[in-house]
């Protein structure tokens, strides 16, 4: 199950997705403590006239960054920062972001609106990669009144690389695990009135059963099925590559008959280690990529997911305030 094409467009906005298992806040410090900080000063009671009363005037930017900190991720993992509110000063704020990689690479930021600032290098990261992320916040002034609160660094490690590539034209994906072949199955994806977003996309989510309900995506009561199995989010508005008990196992490999999604064979309850289903999930990894090719359908948004990817590494540096 999936999106339709149409509530995928509504549906997106820059910098919001779902963020269970991959999301970390960050620490925080007191705002009046931050302002001091910044002006070489000590916060004073709130007499109308030391830091605390000018910080009863301001609002405090947070930060929350994916991935989490000390996880394992696919080449595909961007650093994406959101932001607790709109930040005006980009310039300011993305000087206090670095993001830098061992073994070395350049990494450069791209805004997504006014609350959203991925990281990335310009391929895919290599293998064994450690990235690190250090965030100098705290009294940086993001906008009128809205000052930065935290201090803090995260590090995490890029895996093994896995690149799958599925092809809606012959319905079957190709597995490529550091360069070489690693499986081939067949698939179902979006059917001529639900076309699959083609494109880049990153897995931003794993859930090994999850409810999918057409009402979520603009579809009325089309679908509701309460335990799709191995399903893993590929856009914001909706698109997951999932398993799939409920169509016959004749149709993958044969036909797109999806509401947008992906769709591998799989046994009701995700059991069964012998369907594709479960052989994908088992061996993916938040950050991995997947392309999707000959849908039909446009490329999708950069800023529908961690799909940044689909930008040239000349239109992303252009969209960072420091270019």
């Amino acid at each position: 199950m999936s999106s339709h094409r149409t509530s995928d467009q509504q549906d997106i906005q820059p910098g919001r997705w779902s963020r269970r298992g991959v999301l970390a806040a960050l620490g925080a410090v007191p705002v009046a403590a931050a302002l001091a900080g910044a002006a070489g000063g000590t916060a004073r009671a709130a007499d109308g006239t030391g830091t605390a009363a000018v910080a009863a005037k301001t609002r405090a930017l947070t930060a929350t960054v994916t991935p989490e900190a000390g996880g394992t991720y696919g080449v595909g993992m961007p650093v994406s920062v959101t932001f607790s509110h709109a930040v005006t000063d980009k310039a300011a704020v993305e000087s206090a972001i670095t993001v830098t990689a061992d073994p070395g690479v350049e990494v450069a930021g791209h805004w997504f609106g006014d609350t959203r600032l991925d990281f990335r290098p310009k391929t895919y990261w290599a293998p064994g990669t450690t990235v690190t992320v250090d965030l100098r916040l705290a009294g940086v002034r993001a906008a009128a009144g809205l000052y930065g609160t935290q201090t803090k660094s995260l590090t995490f490690r890029i895996g093994r690389s896995q690149i799958s590539t599925v092809d809606l034209r012959t319905e079957r994906m190709t597995v490529v695990r550091d360069g070489a072949k690693t499986a081939a199955y067949p698939v179902t994806g979006g059917d001529g009135e639900h076309t699959t977003w083609s494109g880049i996309m990153v897995i931003s989510e794993r859930l090994k059963e999850t409810r999918m309900q057409s009402s979520t995506v603009g579809l009325g009561d089309e679908y509701d099925i309460a335990d799709v199995p191995h399903a893993q989010r590929l856009t914001t508005s909706g698109t997951f590559i999932h398993g799939n008990y409920w169509t016959a196992a004749s149709a993958f490999g044969h036909s797109n008959g999806t509401h947008g999604c992906i769709g591998l064979h799989d046994a009701k309850g995700g059991k069964d280690k012998a369907t594709a289903g479960y052989e994908f999930y088992d061996g993916s990894l938040l950050g991995d990529v997947v392309i999707v090719k000959n849908s039909g359908e446009k490329t999708v948004d950069p800023a529908n997911g961690l799909n940044g990817w689909n930008l040239s590494w000349k239109k992303w540096k252009a969209g960072s305030a420091l270019a």
